[in-house]
This record gives C-alpha cells, sequence and structure tokens, in this order.
C-alpha cells in the first residue's frame, strides 16, 4: 500500500500567460490568442507535474481568473462591490455582488478538466469553488423579486451541475476549495456563519450517491495570497470538529505552516468520520524555503502517529497561486515543492512498511 498524494490546484502562471492576461486586459489581443497562451499553460503544467512524478495532477488552474470567479466570469448582472476578505498584510480581496436573479453559471469546471485530460493518461484531479463561498455573492440588502431562498435554492442546483459534470467527465477526484471555513470564525466568532456554510455544502454533497461522495473531498486553508493569509489566526480546533461533519469522502487539511501541527493532529485524528481520508499538509506555498524529501518525510511520520496509514495521504497546504495575478510564488518553486512532495511522501511509505 502506497500513501496517496495529491496536489491542490493553482500553479504559477507561466510569464507568456501573465503577458497574454495584461495584454488581453488593455485590449491588445484578442480572446482566441488569449486561449492559445492559457492551452499551452495547461499543457506545460501537465508535462512538467508528470515529471516531479506526481500519481495525480491537475491543470494548475492556468485558465481560471481565480480559484473562486471562474463560475461567475462574464456574468452580467454582478456589481464589483461585494464582499471583501482582508489579509494579514493589509491587502484585500473582493468578491462582486449579485444585482439580479436568477442566479447561474457562466463556466463550469468540467470544461477545464476535459482541456487537461486531453495532455494526459494519468489520474486528473479537478477544484472546484464551494457553494458556501458563492453565497456570499447575495447582498445583505436582498434582491427584489429574487429572495434569497430562491438564490440558495439555485446555487445549490449549479453547484451540484459543477461537481457532477466533472465526476461524469472522468475526474479522479472534484474538489470543493473551502478556504471561507476557517475565515468565516473570525468575521462570526459565534460560528452560526460556519453553520450556515457547513450546512449550505451538505445540501449539495447530500445529492450525491456514497459511492461519487468518496470521489469527492473538501480543502480546508487559512488563505494564501501574495505570501500572506485571513486566518491563520483562528484556532482549528473551531473549525475542525464542524469541518469533519460535512458529507464528503476525503480532506485535504493545511498543516505545514501550523505553529503546533501535533495538536492539529490529535484534533484531526479525534475528528475524522469514518470512512473518511484525511490529506495532510506537508509543504507551504507561502514559504520561499523548498522542503526536503526528509522533512516531507518526517511530517508525513509525524501524522501517521495519529491517522491511521490506510486513511492518510498528502497535499501542499493550499494552491501556489489560487488568483491569476498572484506571483509571490515562482513557477519553478512550486514544482520543486511538490516534487518534495511526492519523494518525501514515498521515503515515508517505505519507513512505515507500505
Amino acid at each position: 500500500m502506497e500513501i496517496p498524494t495529491e496536489p491542490i490546484g493553482s500553479i504559477p502562471r507561466p510569464p507568456a500567460l501573465l503577458a497574454a492576461l495584461a495584454d488581453h486586459a488593455e485590449g491588445r489581443i484578442g480572446d482566441d490568442e488569449l486561449a492559445a497562451r492559457r492551452s499551452e499553460a495547461v499543457a506545460d503544467t501537465i508535462a512538467r507535474l508528470e515529471r516531479t512524478g506526481s500519481p495525480v495532477l491537475v491543470d494548475g488552474e492556468q485558465s481560471k481568473p481565480s480559484f473562486a470567479t471562474y463560475p461567475i466570469a462574464g456574468l452580467e448582472n454582478l456589481r464589483p462591490e461585494g464582499a471583501v476578505i482582508p489579509f494579514a498584510d493589509g491587502h484585500t480581496r473582493r468578491l462582486p455582488s449579485l444585482t439580479s436573479g436568477p442566479f447561474g453559471y457562466a463556466v463550469r469546471a468540467e470544461t477545464y478538466l476535459r482541456q487537461a485530460r486531453r495532455h494526459t493518461d494519468l489520474p486528473v484531479k479537478q477544484a472546484v469553488i464551494a457553494p458556501s463561498a458563492l453565497s456570499l455573492l447575495y447582498p445583505a440588502e436582498g434582491i427584489e423579486d429574487y429572495p434569497r431562498k430562491a438564490f440558495l435554492d439555485d446555487l445549490v442546483a449549479e453547484a451540484e451541475a459543477d461537481i457532477r459534470g466533472c465526476l461524469d467527465a472522468g475526474a479522479h477526484v472534484v474538489q470543493l476549495d473551502f478556504t471561507e471555513g476557517r475565515l468565516s470564525l473570525k468575521l462570526d466568532p459565534g460560528g452560526g456563519l460556519l453553520e450556515d456554510f457547513i450546512a449550505l455544502n451538505n445540501r449539495v454533497l447530500e445529492r450525491f450517491s456514497a459511492a461519487e461522495r468518496a470521489r469527492i473531498g473538501v480543502h480546508t486553508c487559512p488563505g494564501g495570497d501574495q505570501d500572506s493569509t485571513h486566518s491563520l489566526d483562528v484556532d482549528y480546533a473551531e473549525l475542525l470538529p464542524r469541518l469533519f461533519r460535512l458529507q464528503a469522502g476525503n480532506f485535504y487539511v493545511q498543516l505545514a505552516s501550523e505553529p503546533d501541527p501535533d495538536r492539529v493532529l490529535r484534533l484531526v485524528g479525534d475528528s475524522l468520520r469514518s470512512g473518511a481520508r484525511v490529506f495532510v499538509g506537508v509543504t507551504d506555498p507561502i514559504d520561499p524555503r523548498v522542503e526536503t524529501p526528509e522533512q516531507v518525510r518526517d511530517r508525513v511520520l509525524a501524522a501517521a502517529r495519529h491517522i491511521p496509514a490506510d486513511r492518510l495521504g498528502t497535499c501542499d497546504d493550499c494552491g501556489f497561486s489560487p488568483f491569476a495575478d498572484d506571483t509571490s510564488t515562482s513557477r519553478e518553486t512550486a514544482f520543486a515543492k511538490i516534487t518534495a512532495r511526492v519523494d518525501g511522501t514515498a521515503l515515508a511509505a517505505r519507513e512505515l512498511g507500505l
């Protein structure tokens, strides 16, 4: 038996794609040329991930504007003034706000998956945004003739279709990005917002069979953008027991950047639902230092003291560039860290006699 290891999602975009994005924004190139640069970046990302020895691949989110906003890119019933996400270094990201209904996705994640699968025969994972994040699009003042309940019903249907489309298109696993889970406890320390998020996400997950949920995972982290986080100061003890109530088969838990990983591992071991697998973060995308395989091995062995080996996997803490304009981590550093994760996980498996 091996210990499975998977990337989270985003990889820094190559310089040619970053230049094309800037040129497209300024009107210097058209949609077709931008699409060509994106296609080249996807092919290069897949090829380089294969060279790391990664058993599961991703497209690196090369064609997404961000991990969170891909479904709404191009929608006309939005205004730019929406929920603000503050990061520890002082910078912010802002979601747009819905102006009218009904709500529907403009882009589904299966389009990215199908493009990636053209370049490889290896398993491909697809990241999607959790419906809880998109629930923040609905304005606090409401929308005339489109109540919040109707919006949430539409959102649940759209999120189900996004996940199901990826499963039907052959995704190895579909991963819900749930970075807003930890952030919600900063916005609402009482936990009411988190409870709403869990309930909403479970409305979607419960639409899938047990066999399908075994191919669905949830990723949690304190955010990772421009070498900063939005909720690393929030105690994991407030999140993890609730997180594992989500009806998913896999959980991807940021851990390498935690100040007290053993404490978190104890929480995971105490809270992990029967039948679920947890992938622990063993590389920190924000730290510019590239982990050695031996460091990764030791982190895996520490996790194995709290989590049964047959329910353990490894991952990166977070995506390396969840927003397309984030260049704080180089592409070379990202692939070096992924190589260390793959090699270090294999070392740990041998140490454990697997």
